[in-house]
């Protein structure tokens, strides 16, 4: 009696030794060809399609696994202090740094009469007296402080030798910037 096993290409017989089936013999051939090739084409890739393909992968998984969202409202002094800074810091970080975008974003957030203190501290220390630096940080955090009759916030700036810097931002009822230090106006 001979029984045929297909998916090793042998046929037994009630003898001792497995003979081979000629008809999965092509079928093995077919097989070892079609894995060869693959395998010369995969080998065969330039570097730069696989490299594609896997950053191609890796942005579909980062996409799919967690969306960001930021929130706020213009009544909110953290809020507000978050915006400005965050505005400022795209400004200074664009082309001809920021120019007549710096200087307007000043006008709307700062108090009118700190705005001349800035400049003065700007003039005395050679620095930008918002973020009190001669650079522009990599990225920054705002943290609400909390005052009873205004709002304070820590600004925390992290530059690109991963080294942090924190200031504390004064804001007014009429969400206007009324102090920038290394301590609110309530420590002094």
């Amino acid at each position: 009696m001979n029984s045929s096993n297909s998916a090793t290409g042998y046929t037994s017989s009630n003898s001792a030794s497995p003979t081979r089936d000629s008809g999965a013999t092509g079928r093995r051939r077919g097989r070892r060809a079609a894995l060869v090739a693959g395998l010369v084409v995969a080998t065969a890739l330039p570097l730069g399609i696989t490299a594609s393909a896997e950053a191609t992968s890796a942005d579909a998984t980062a996409r799919t696994t967690a969306f960001r969202s930021v929130s706020g409202q213009p009544s909110n002094s953290v809020t507000r202090i978050s915006d400005f800074y965050g505005a400022y810091i795209d400004a200074q970080s664009g082309p001809g740094e920021g120019g007549n975008l710096v200087t307007e974003l000043r006008k709307y957030y700062v108090d009118a009469d700190y705005l001349k203190e800035i400049e003065a501290w700007e003039d005395a220390n050679h620095a930008d007296g918002v973020l009190r630096a001669q650079n522009v940080p990599a990225k920054w955090t705002v943290t609400d402080n909390g005052k009873a009759d205004h709002s304070e916030a820590v600004v925390t700036m992290t530059w690109g030798d991963r080294t942090t810097t924190k200031l504390v931002v004064d804001m007014n009822r009429d969400h206007e910037i009324i102090h920038i230090g290394d301590k609110g106006i309530g420590s002094k």
